[in-house]
């Protein structure tokens, strides 16, 4: 018989079946009428050739061969959910507007949570700008960076202190020497950053001859795990750059900013439960 005449539609009615034996409760279960219940189980009977039930006054009772063919329809019928299952399966997609300053500190956070939860996905737009309008962008969260940013939830403050490769900070007698010789890395095309630490640092400031600068914090970075020079970085940002060894701190003395990294997320966003779950985390492996 060919296999397109398979009447699929009987196993599970024989399934249920099997499982109360009672015509009543399966019915019940499958919400159909006794009378249907019978006549699918009778549909299937004929298509197989032989009666996987015998009719009692108190109930059902499995014949042998129903016996022998139960357990692989309830495999295969199990099998097919599952397979079904996954193909309507949709994951839940977090679409995430973060600076690209951040993204020392947030990538290993995505991945960390990808794989703690990976029925999460995180759609990543990275983005110069600091701030997002969920009225005019289609993002369901945000990582916001500046001096006044006061909305949604405290990631961590901008708290900066220089840092050099250890290879390049060898070639100097000291810290100090340090500064004097090698070239200033700013994360910015100004020079606010290092200012700002000089400001507060108790030995004043020492004149930087020689400067580079890039677009971001992120480069600045990097270039100094080169041994370009020495940067003036976020400890937050630089903190699995220092762990690593990649760089060291030649000073112990840092400065506060008064600026922050903070999560916001739109409100009544259609991905509602997995963006509590990705809120969750990301807040709790901060």
């Amino acid at each position: 018989m060919a296999r397109r005449s398979v009447p699929l539609n009987t196993i599970d009615a024989f399934l249920v079946t099997a499982r109360h034996l009672n015509l009543t409760r399966a019915a019940k279960e499958l919400c159909l009428t006794q009378g249907a219940v019978s006549r699918k189980i009778a549909s299937l009977e004929e298509w197989l050739g032989f009666s996987v039930f015998e009719r009692h006054a108190r109930g059902l009772h499995l014949t042998p061969q129903g016996s022998a063919l139960l357990p692989d329809l309830q495999a295969a019928f199990e099998n097919l959910i599952e397979v079904a299952d996954r193909a309507c399966h949709k994951p839940d997609v977090i679409r995430l507007k973060a600076p690209t300053c951040a993204m020392r500190w947030l990538v290993p956070k995505i991945i960390e949570l990808e794989q703690s939860s990976p029925e999460i996905q995180i759609a990543l737009t990275t983005t110069v700008e600091h701030g997002v309008n969920f009225k005019n962008e289609p993002y369901d969260a945000a990582i916001v960076f500046g001096p006044h940013a006061r909305a949604g939830t405290l990631l961590f403050e901008e708290t900066l202190t220089p840092v050099i490769s250890q290879s390049l900070l060898n070639k100097a007698a000291s810290a100090q020497d340090a500064l004097q010789r090698f070239t200033f890395l700013h994360p910015t095309r100004d020079r606010t950053d290092w200012s700002l630490w000089f400001a507060d640092y108790p030995a004043g400031r020492l004149a930087m001859s020689k400067n580079q600068h890039f677009d971001t914090m992120d480069l600045a970075i990097s270039a100094a795990i080169q041994g370009f020079g020495i940067a003036i970085a976020d400890e937050t940002l630089v903190a699995e750059d220092l762990r690593m060894g990649r760089l060291v701190r030649p000073f112990a003395h840092s400065v506060k900013t008064g600026a922050s990294y903070r999560l916001t997320v739109r409100t009544g966003s259609e991905n509602a439960a997995g963006l509590e779950a990705f809120c969750t985390s990301l807040l709790g492996i901060s």
